[in-house]
């Protein structure tokens, strides 16, 4: 994380121990430091600071739980060109769709057997 910040950041860049400050929530970023997260990120700073959603209202949810590998992977999609970007994102709805019916059909299951 830290070094795929520093590539963003035009600052003295962040030590390893730093970023990992950051993400256990020992440290918070300063102000410019912030708003290099959010655009890398691509979400509001108020959102990433407070966890609130900014006057525009489509700030991500704040139940959002993100670990170091799933910041490295957005890192890593933001390197693709945006033809695969799209592809990336529709695989992860063909995913997050194939797991909702599994669940349901596992839920429908256990109904039916209890009845």
């Amino acid at each position: 994380m830290a070094r795929e910040f520093n590539i963003r950041f035009s600052g003295r860049p962040i030590t390893v121990h730093a970023a990992r400050k950051w993400l256990v929530g020992e440290a918070i970023p300063t102000q410019d430091k912030m708003r290099t997260l959010a655009d890398w990120l691509m979400v509001p700073i108020d959102w990433l600071r407070f966890g609130t959603e900014d006057e525009r209202g489509d700030a991500p949810p704040t139940s959002l739980q993100a670990n170091s590998i799933d910041i490295k992977l957005i890192a890593d999609m933001q390197l693709l060109d945006e033809h695969h970007r799209q592809i990336v994102r529709e695989f992860v709805r063909i995913l997050i769709r194939t797991s909702r019916a599994r669940h349901d059909d596992s839920e429908q299951g256990t109904a039916a057997r209890q009845a």
